[in-house]
């Protein structure tokens, strides 16, 4: 066997843990099935703007640790995610704070908000929230939920959000005060120059080779190496023995325009009914770019296929226990190590990706 560590996913699950086993002087090979690293953190440059292609990230985290491990490979700009709401044209501040308030009751004080909402809850005399329609009047009211939740949400998941589990929205972000920092979080930013060049740099020194397909070419591969590291699909490595996992996807519609402005803000969401997409994405405002062109980016939330990227987990109590059975199965499998969003089949902020693979590496590399 030539390498350690065959990393199936140059991503940053995958590109961490090839960076720290590198470090302590194994050798690793990633290999990835796209024609390029950096998974769905990949930035490419369009007229001189670095484009999410695959969504917008923004890195927030209040773990130092982690902090100083990414800056390490980047250095990150002052952006503050603060987007805005279109509902049919009415622009509203998110997350829900005093300056959303205001647009929309005309209230000036945090108690008069309070209290509004307050009413709005009592009004609707919900006790026991049944689904995620009941769950968001319970905790905002029907005026923030009509304008600000329902419509986006239900293009988000494809259903009305009367059929949604009224535990995907435990909490909604309420501020009584002008703070429109979306993330408050203790340090947040863009990498300067893109994602894709941190990722590059995590993986200097290290082997990589793109356009393989790891399960099409699995035994193989798995000659190469003492243990593999898998961050693709847990389901899709098994065979869909128990079936396919769910999962919500996007599709984007990306645009090069000839003017200089195109929306005045980064992320712009849609969130009545009517409009096909959820949000557009203005690439350049991300790095406070005065580039003369912009680059625009409409998402559209879709059901998954499997011939289509797979983006956010459906955590409900049937693919929960799908998983479970998975999961179990993972861990009989003492070659393999099972990493990122689709190996762990959950939600992962970037900061958490970092976390867990430092975590992982620290534990299995000696």
């Amino acid at each position: 066997m030539k390498y350690d560590y065959l990393i199936v996913g140059a991503g940053l699950f995958g590109a961490v843990f090839a960076e720290r086993a590198r470090a302590k002087g194994k050798k690793v090979l990633v290999i990835d099935k796209r024609d390029h690293i950096g998974g769905n953190i990949y930035t490419e440059d369009v007229e001189g703007i670095q484009v999410h292609k695959y969504g917008a990230h923004i890195f927030h985290t209040n773990n130092q640790a982690v902090w100083d491990y990414a800056c390490r490979f980047a250095q990150f700009n002052r952006y503050t995610n603060s987007p805005v709401a279109n509902y049919h044209g009415e622009l509203y501040s998110l997350p829900f704070n005093m300056y959303t308030f205001n647009k929309m009751w005309g209230v000036i004080t945090p108690e008069e908000a309070k209290a509004r909402i307050a009413a709005e809850r009592e009004a609707a005399g919900i006790v026991e929230p049944k689904n995620l329609e009941e769950q968001a009047i319970s905790l905002v009211g029907r005026d923030i939920y009509e304008k600000l939740v329902k419509g986006y949400t239900e293009k988000q998941w494809g259903r009305p959000c009367s059929e949604l589990p009224a535990f995907i929205i435990r909490r909604l972000p309420v501020r009584f005060t002008f703070d429109n920092n979306y993330f408050n979080a203790l340090y947040q930013g863009i990498p300067i120059g893109g994602y894709t060049a941190m990722v590059e740099k995590m993986l200097d020194g290290v082997e990589v080779r793109l356009g393989v397909d790891y399960l099409e070419n699995r035994e193989e591969l798995d000659l190469l190496a003492e243990k593999v590291v898998y961050t693709g699909q847990i389901d899709r490595y098994f065979d869909y023995c128990y079936g396919n996992l769910g999962y919500r996807s996007v599709r984007f519609e990306t645009e090069v325009l000839d003017c200089e402005n195109y929306q005045g803000n980064a992320v712009i969401n849609y969130t009545d009914s009517k409009t096909p997409y959820t949000r557009i994405i203005e690439h350049k405002h991300f790095e406070f770019g005065n580039q003369p062109k912009t680059v625009i980016s409409k998402e559209y939330s879709q059901e998954w296929q499997p011939e289509i990227e797979p983006y956010y987990p459906i955590n409900d109590d049937i693919n929960g226990a799908l998983y479970a059975k998975y999961k179990a199965l993972a861990e009989k499998d003492e070659k393999v190590i099972f990493g990122g969003r689709l190996a762990e089949y959950r939600y992962y902020d970037m900061d958490a990706v970092i976390a867990s693979a430092l975590e992982v590496a620290e534990k299995e590399i000696r």
